[in-house]
């Protein structure tokens, strides 16, 4: 084998390493988007109704 060949052998080898890595990178990017996004909206539901509970009802203003 020529050294030529062991160099294009490499170089695909190393390509297709590249584009493993980057696509297990963008999974685990990808999950903790999906995991910070729904810990956000709990915490603003749970922001929203701790609102609404501490806000004191005014009579006056129901009719």
């Amino acid at each position: 084998m020529s050294q030529a060949t062991t160099m294009r052998k490499r170089h695909r080898f190393d390509s297709r390493m590249t584009r493993i890595v980057l696509l297990i990178s963008f999974i685990f990017f990808f999950g903790r988007f999906i995991y910070s996004s729904i810990g956000a909206w709990y915490h603003h539901q749970d922001k929203l109704q701790s609102q609404q509970i501490s806000q004191p009802v005014d009579p006056a203003a129901q009719r």
